[in-house]
This record gives C-alpha cells, structure tokens and sequence, in this order.
C-alpha cells in the first residue's frame, strides 16, 4: 500500500463537497439535489465510478465547475467518491440534502478552504482515508474574536 495526498485544484472562493457513495445513480441524485436548491446556485460535480467502464461521471448547470469537478476528481481517483464545487451558494445550505441522498455514504468535507486529499493505493485501486481541510490553529479565540465571529455569521444572515 503507498500513502499519497492529492491536493484539489480550485480558485480560493469556491466552495466544494468531498464524499462517497455507492451507486451511478449519485450523480443525478446529486444533480437534483443541487439543482432544487436555489435558482441561484451554480455548480459541478464529478463521480467516480468504480466497476463497468470505471469512468468519472460529471454533471451540473456551470460547465466549467462540471470541467473542474471532472479533473479533480480523476486525480483523487477513489471509486465512488463525488466531489461538488458550488458558486453563488454555501455547502450549509445544500449538506443535508446532500446527505440525504440515499446513495451518500459519507461526506468528508464541505469548505472553501485549501484541501488535500490523503489517499491510500493499493493494486486494486484508490480509497479516500481522510482530507486536511485549510490549516492548523495558531492560538484561542480571544474576546475579540469571539465578537468578529459573531458579527460575520450576522453579516453572512446565519444569525439574528
């Protein structure tokens, strides 16, 4: 077995969701999902299918988040895992539906900050063994930053 970690390519600002399932039909669930969610919401996702002809799937209503899902995707290389990237949406406001979806096994990670993706090969292929997700704390909170953390979720409209 050899260890590896795949960093996913993609612009700073977006926002992406990293899982497994367990069926082809992920990508239309998931498709759904996303897509009933809000009018404004543009996204792509990639599934990567792991019996029969073994292609990444893709799917969503930007073609260029669907490009990109398709590329990272084909380099984590983990059968049944999907990844989504969303633009003009938070993942808070898709996770559950997301979850929900009958074929979704895990999520991983929903964020928009930097990501690896630790794999491990084997002669029978790939398998996600977790994500480093943005980087490591440099201190506690202060009473500062308690009150700036309060303010951004009120100016996101996360709270009253």
């Amino acid at each position: 077995m050899e260890l590896l970690t795949v960093a996913v390519e993609k612009p700073e600002d977006l926002n992406l969701v990293l899982g497994q399932s367990h069926f082809i039909k992920t990508v239309e669930d998931l498709h759904e999902v996303l897509a009933q969610s809000s009018p404004h919401l543009r996204f792509g996702l990639a599934f990567c299918e792991s019996s029969g002809p073994r292609l990444v799937r893709r799917s969503g209503n930007d073609d260029q988040l669907t490009e990109l899902a398709g590329r990272n995707a084909a380099a984590i290389g983990a059968g049944h895992s999907f990844l989504v990237f969303l633009a003009g949406g938070f993942p808070v406001s898709v996770l559950n539906a997301i979850k929900a979806v009958p074929e979704v096994c895990r999520v991983f990670c929903a964020t928009a900050n930097p990501v690896e993706v630790v794999i491990a090969e084997t002669d029978q292929g790939r398998a996600i063994l977790g994500v480093v997700d943005g980087g490591s704390p440099l201190g506690i909170e202060t009473e500062q930053d308690v009150a700036d953390r309060k303010a951004l979720l009120r100016r996101f409209g996360y709270k009253l």
